[in-house]
């Protein structure tokens, strides 16, 4: 009888998702909490328009440096582990070989079958430098591009998330239209967003999208609430 195919599903998270979660995650929420705060302090459309635009430009370039910065640091991290790593293979190779059988010590593996296999590792720099970096400090090497592509991959996503809350004030007649359909047309854009990073990330589709749509919805309404009160 032949046997099915067994297929698994597991998600990897990779650095360009991440990227896009975070810049699209505040792209959507800042600018929606800024436009109902405006929007409850009755300012005209075209101020809510040219305040939002300018919040947009300075997020996107904000977030675009964090995100360079910290790919940049991930990088100076793993090259500084590196340089150390080398020097301690070369310098105390004995304590380095005694930490290579403890990863495996922690695999259950007895003392027999782990001597060869630390021999074998030992027997290369650059492998035993590598096995070092992956499995007792858990760094994969950088990509080199990472940083430029971090910083470019967030602000546009911040971009594109921003311009979803600001784009109904563009059209509309009057501040209270545009808070309407702004309302209306972010809430579901968060409620998507929301859905989609769940499905990435394994959680349930359905509270990974009111979560997504509440905090969103909640941050707005904070703004909306002390623009009208301290008006």
């Amino acid at each position: 009888m032949p046997l099915g195919t067994h297929k698994e599903q597991h998600f990897e998270s990779t650095e360009t998702v991440r990227d896009v979660v975070i810049g699209m995650s505040d792209g959507l929420t800042v600018p929606f909490a800024l436009a109902a705060g405006l929007s409850g302090a009755h300012v005209g459309t075209q101020v809510v328009v040219l305040a939002g635009l300018a919040e947009i430009a300075a997020g996107c370039i904000a977030m675009g440096l964090g995100g360079y910065l910290a790919a940049r640091t991930d990088a100076e991290h793993y090259e500084n582990e590196l340089r150390r790593e080398i020097e301690e293979t070369r310098t105390m190779p004995e304590e380095e070989a005694a930490e290579v059988a403890q990863v495996f010590q922690g695999w259950g593996l007895s003392d027999q079958q782990i001597a060869p296999i630390v021999a074998a590792i030992a027997s290369d720099e650059k492998r035993w430098v590598d096995f070092m970096m992956r499995f007792e400090l858990n760094l994969e090497p950088p990509d080199p591009r990472r940083a430029v592509t971090s910083a470019i991959t967030i602000g546009a996503s911040y971009v594109a998330g921003g311009l979803i809350p600001l784009a109904p004030y563009m059209f509309a007649s009057s501040v209270d239209d545009g808070l309407t359909a702004s309302v209306g047309l972010t809430i579901g854009a968060l409620a998507i967003f929301g859905g989609v990073k769940a499905k990435f990330t394994g959680i349930p589709i359905l509270r990974g999208a009111l979560q997504t749509a509440l905090i969103g919805g909640a941050a707005a309404s904070a703004a909306f609430l002390i623009a009208k009160i301290f008006r």
